[in-house]
């Protein structure tokens, strides 16, 4: 047998005493993200101005949409298998499709917006261009929900290695029988946030989201969308700190009346244009919009200073979501 050397002993312990531990300055100190993680990753709101983005290609699935398959109660081209749908009895025209998604991801980066591509899925993922909705991000990094239709599922573990492969903490992960997609998550406060519940997110993705941020400071609150409505996304949206777009025919009273106590104001959409509330906030008071909602963006540019960058995105949202859908903040400036 080997005599255990116990000055070697000794000596490995004071090695481990002088080295560490160092849990101060903690994890989201701003300096120890850009020290150990590469930079301020995350956003605090949804309004600061924007760094970084993820975002995939329109899936080369949508060839296999259909023009026999028009639902006449749906108003909608259905997948008998459920794995796309599509509105209206037009199949998709992928060369304006693609065109138009092109064109917006170059007013991105014309802005000095980072754009970081998850790569392509197989094409049965007819939704995943819609990357909002796979994971919410907070200071410091991202959260990985869990997607309510069986025709999305998955997408959750390409987005992790895409996110974690940039170099961005996982902070969390919603598990169990939780379901909770980022269109309905909305930061207005960087220690308040609200949460839709909805037939695609659960009170228990919830209980989980609420209990994840609560070690973060911050507080989630949740309103109840009404109807099929699926995402908070799609009738409001923060345009400042205290200035945010609801289409209050959408929007759920108790949310908007939140959004007062907090000294926020709110504007109408144009009652033609329904589903307008769906843009990117690039910085303070500057978004980029679809150019389809002219009403909503004259209101907003004449009667309250923001400045709209319009694109043409309306191939887009006959697959179920616009801009704000296609895109999830990495980066947005907080301190």
């Amino acid at each position: 047998m080997h005599e255990i050397d116990s000055t070697l002993e000794i000596s490995d312990g004071k090695f481990h005493r002088l080295l560490g531990p160092e849990a101060l300055p903690a994890f989201g100190d701003t300096g120890e993200l850009e020290a150990t993680w590469g930079r301020r990753w995350g956003a605090a709101d949804e309004v600061g101005r924007l760094r970084s983005v993820l975002m995939r290609r329109p899936s080369q699935g949508l060839a296999n949409v259909r023009a026999n398959t028009y639902n006449e109660e749906l108003g909608a081209l259905v997948d008998p298998e459920l794995r796309w749908y599509w509105t209206g009895r037009d199949t998709p025209d992928l060369d304006l499709l693609n065109a138009q998604y092109d064109d917006f991801v170059t007013t991105l980066t014309r802005n000095d917006v980072e754009v970081v591509f998850a790569p392509e899925l197989p094409a049965t993922f007819t939704k995943s261009v819609y990357t909002r909705d796979p994971l919410i991000t907070i200071p410091g990094g991202a959260i990985i929900g869990r997607l309510a239709p069986r025709m999305r599922r998955g997408e959750e573990q390409s987005i992790t290695a895409t996110v974690a492969a940039a170099g961005m903490p996982i902070l969390g992960t919603v598990t169990g029988s939780g379901l909770a997609e980022g269109g309905s998550f909305q930061k207005v406060r960087p220690d308040t946030a609200f949460f839709g519940t909805s037939v695609r997110c659960n009170p228990e993705g919830y209980r989980q989201l609420a209990r994840i941020l609560e070690e973060f400071g911050i507080t989630l609150k949740r309103v109840t969308l009404p109807g099929y409505l699926i995402h908070l996304d799609m009738c409001a949206v923060m345009l400042d700190d205290d200035l945010a777009l609801v289409n209050p025919r959408l929007a759920p009273y108790d949310y908007m009346a939140q959004l007062w106590d907090l000294g926020i104001e709110t504007i109408e959409v144009d009652p033609r244009e329904e589903w307008a509330c769906n843009m990117l906030a690039l910085d303070r008071r500057k978004v980029i919009m679809p150019d389809h909602f002219p009403r909503t963006a004259e209101i907003l540019s004449d009667r309250h200073d923001v400045e709209v960058l319009p694109v043409a995105y309306r191939e887009m949202l006959k697959n179920g979501g616009s801009v704000h859908c296609s895109t999830m903040e990495l980066q947005r400036d907080w301190s």
